[in-house]
């Protein structure tokens, strides 16, 4: 843990996880054997959402960390109690016409999962939900690229984006899915993030994102990527992260070894290790490596935050770090 508290202020989604383990592969692909039939599994609900995992993450290591989205209904309740049981500050908009996000995420036998995703209050975060006041004390706001992917959600990061330029908060943006980012456009994305301090993509979006192929070379997305925002920071799994600044990789930081049961928010662990550590004081090499055991720890549970509780209250103990 560590023992200085920062102030960092998230915007993104909370979403219900429906999270399926050891899903045969042909299954989880569709198609193939058990399909049209039944399909053991392992099944877990938990609290999501790659904005509110990036907050549980950053107050379980030590941030002092807020979080604006929007719920439903439904759940929204259970949801803002476990933001607060996490240490998170929650700024809750509840929606009610539309149910909380649920993804449903199946995870095959390596750890590798699928989603199923249906947006639901989260893709209706908006303009009207935005106040500066959000802002007041904080360091350092990081927006999940979420957010942007629907016309309001992206209001709202115009008006975000503005208000932290005008108080000097520096800035940082996850794009969150290749999918939604090739929909919403490359290009696009990153006219609207224009301004930000650090990108945080994983190799596919940073390939896109570089206007790169598939089979492009990480250090070239990294390095292109570096030169439009100040900091990139792509997450290789396995691999570890690649750090560029200034137009150049400066480091490749190993991965942490470890097990690994289900991979569901191990990028946003992993956002929250580095910013976390990078606002308390440390260098951006050692952030990225607090970023990749933040990452490790959240593989080797399931789920994609620091021990949680679904809503049975069966509970999930997280590893050391």
């Amino acid at each position: 843990m560590l023992e200085r508290r920062v102030s960092l202020l998230v915007i993104g989604d909370v979403v219900t996880d429906v999270v399926t383990l050891r899903v045969p592969r042909p299954c989880a692909a569709g198609g193939g054997p058990g399909t049209g039939t039944d399909t053991p599994a392992d099944i877990a609900l938990r609290p999501g959402g790659s904005g509110a995992n990036t907050a549980a993450w950053a107050a379980y290591l030590g941030a002092d960390v807020r979080l604006l989205t929007r719920v439903g209904r439904d759940t929204g309740d259970w949801h803002t109690a476990e933001l607060r049981r996490a240490g998170v500050r929650p700024h809750v908009r509840v929606d009610p016409e539309h149910p909380t996000a649920v993804v449903i995420a199946m995870v095959d036998a390596t750890g590798e999962r699928s989603m199923l995703t249906n947006r639901g209050a989260s893709g209706r975060l908006c303009a009207a939900d935005w106040e500066d006041g959000l802002l007041d004390g904080v360091r350092h706001l990081h927006v999940s690229g979420y957010t942007l992917f629907a016309p309001p959600g992206l209001e709202l990061v115009r008006l975000a984006l503005a208000a932290a330029a005008r108080r000097g908060v520096t800035v940082s943006v996850d794009p969150a899915s290749a999918h939604f980012l090739r929909d919403f456009g490359p290009e696009r994305f990153l006219a609207e993030t224009a301004g930000v301090d650090v990108v945080i993509p994983n190799l596919d979006e940073a390939l896109l994102l570089g206007g790169l192929g598939p089979d492009g070379n990480p250090e070239s997305a990294a390095a292109r990527l570096s030169g439009r925002y100040r900091t990139a920071v792509v997450k290789l799994g396995a691999r570890g992260a690649l750090l560029a600044e200034g137009g150049r990789v400066v480091a490749h930081v190993p991965a942490v070894p470890t097990e690994v049961v289900d991979s569901t928010g191990a990028g946003d662990a992993f956002a929250a290790g580095f910013l976390t550590a990078l606002l308390a004081g440390s260098g951006t090499v050692e952030a990225v490596a607090s970023g990749c055991r933040a990452g490790a720890q959240a593989v080797r549970q399931v789920g994609g935050r620091p021990g949680v509780r679904d809503r049975s209250g069966n509970g999930t103990a997280s590893g050391t770090q």
